[in-house]
């Protein structure tokens, strides 16, 4: 039990009490058309968003140096984590530096980066951005689809990263 008041509300506190819900991981993922080169970074706020038309969500801070890069191509593909990607995932939030150094990857039907060892992934192009304090809620329309590994997801809970046991 904690001994905050419960109307003690800082990003903190904040933070701890939301660290109470699992989430699982994914990397985003893109070819910045300036360059030619992929890119990509690893989020937590991921949903599903409606059937029909097919949408789904993810947040993007607001000082990310990496969505104005993955934002100005066409198609971006979103890899949802396996537990041995802790690593992978760890590389893709750092800020700069090349994130897919020693990545393994291949290509969706459009050409955006698909990770080894991702248990599924999305190829989506951005429907809308909503602002919302210091994120931006990203909609996105999914395009293409697939289960690509079997495995254990990735999981993000109290701040660490770990595996869900069934």
């Amino acid at each position: 039990m904690t001994t905050a008041s419960v109307s003690d509300l800082n990003g903190r506190r904040l933070r701890d009490v939301l660290g109470h819900f699992a989430t699982g991981v994914v990397a985003i993922t893109a070819i910045d058309p300036a360059s030619g080169r992929p890119t990509g970074l690893a989020a937590n706020s991921f949903t599903s968003v409606s059937l029909d038309p097919p949408l789904v969500a993810f947040c993007v801070a607001h000082t990310s140096s990496t969505w104005p890069l993955l934002r100005r191509a066409d198609r971006m593909c979103i890899n949802v984590l396996s537990e041995p990607q802790t690593a992978v995932c760890r590389q893709l939030a750092v800020k700069g530096g090349d994130k897919f150094a020693g990545v393994s990857w291949g290509a969706s039907p459009q050409g955006t980066p698909v990770l080894d060892g991702a248990l599924a992934w999305l190829e989506v192009s951005v429907e809308a951005e909503h602002r919302a304090g210091d994120h931006d809620i990203v909609v996105a329309r999914v395009h293409h689809l697939d289960v690509h590994h079997d495995g254990e997801p990735l999981v993000f809970y109290q701040g660490r990263y770990g595996r869900f046991e069934g």
